[in-house]
């Protein structure tokens, strides 16, 4: 009987047992032979490059160390790298594609939670809960006046810019409501917004006709301050922009004066720079509604991950492409 590969972690000690809890440990080892004694920090360690000399699978997630072409040098068996977790652009480079590695990413498993937490927090703005909580705590009584016409998700006009994993999965979630919805996403042309079933628009037209505009485009060079001082002044009095993608894709100082002039509201669960120094008027600011990067996996979510590497193992094994495999050409233009 041959032997079976050698499956090596490469991420924070503490964070194996949280994705891949007792079930999924088991299933795996009984593909592959793991190494239980996961490396982060670095690979220039001589006993860890001992250990990568045997390695055929490489599991990485957070915490893993930079993977270039002098670490693969201490590899020459490893065949794939699979991410239990979102991006790889950080840690990977460009020789590790160049090398013929297969490479996966959890990212699809990642965005169901960021997904999740989007829709909550549109139907929530929706109901304009934030500004009326806000109210109550004030006034520890119900308003005289009546609710105002505004309020409520009926026909509410969402607008999502980036049709990145989570874009997508959100799109889908969002169907089962009365909401209108449409999409801004340069690659994405007429044909492909069809088939994701919402109208494809510029960006400036997608500020201007939506009450609540979320975020969904990746950190790029050219995504930095996408959403500035000019875009802001087009979305209309009373809309709600919402950010679970990174903070530098909005202009902060901008975003602060827009909200300072109660113009707009705010959810953002990503900043600039992250965290915000304890002085940031937006932990202050009534109509900012700040939460501490918590919309991708967290707790039971992180399980998610490891199923799915798991499952990718299922597929290299036997010979199979993997279902989230990330090409090089792909970096330039994700998270």
């Amino acid at each position: 009987m041959p032997d079976r590969p050698v499956a090596m972690f490469a991420m924070t000690a503490e964070n194996v047992p949280r994705i891949f809890p007792p079930d999924t440990l088991a299933r795996l080892r009984e593909l592959v032979d793991v190494d239980l004694s996961p490396v982060a920090g670095d690979f220039t360690d001589p006993a860890v490059r001992a250990r990568l000399a045997g390695t055929e699978i490489l599991i990485t997630g957070w915490g893993c160390p930079v993977i270039d072409a002098g670490t693969l040098d201490a590899a020459p068996k490893l065949r794939a790298v699979l991410h239990a977790a979102g991006s790889v652009k950080g840690f990977l480079t460009p020789a590790v594609w160049e090398r013929g590695i297969v490479v996966s990413s959890a990212a699809a498993a990642n965005a169901l939670p960021v997904a999740e937490y989007t829709l909550a927090m549109i139907l929530l703005a929706g109901k304009d809960v934030f500004a009326r909580r806000e109210r109550l705590r004030a006034e520890r009584t119900f308003p005289r006046e009546e609710i105002p016409a505004g309020i409520g998700n009926f026909g509410r006009r969402v607008g999502i810019v980036g049709a990145s994993r989570v874009g997508r999965r959100l799109i889908e979630l969002l169907r089962p409501f009365d909401l209108s919805v449409s999409l801004a996403d340069p690659y994405v042309d007429e044909a492909g917004a069809a088939a994701l079933g919402v109208p494809s628009v510029p960006l400036d037209t997608l500020l201007g006709g939506s009450d609540i505009v979320t975020i969904h485009a990746p950190q790029t060079p050219e995504t930095r301050h996408l959403i500035g001082r000019r875009r802001l002044a087009l979305m209309p009095a009373g809309s709600v922009l919402i950010n679970t993608s990174r903070g530098s894709l909005v202009d902060h100082q901008a975003l602060v004066e827009a909200l300072r002039a109660e113009r707009i509201s705010a959810i953002l669960d990503v900043t600039d720079p992250e965290p915000l120094p304890a002085d940031s008027p937006l932990y202050d600011l009534p109509n900012a509604y700040v939460t501490p990067h918590l919309a991708g996996s967290q707790g039971t979510e992180v399980a998610r991950l490891g199923r799915t590497v798991l499952e990718e193992v299922e597929r290299l094994l036997s010979g199979r492409e993997p279902a989230f495999g990330v090409g090089l050409a792909e970096l330039a233009r994700t998270a």
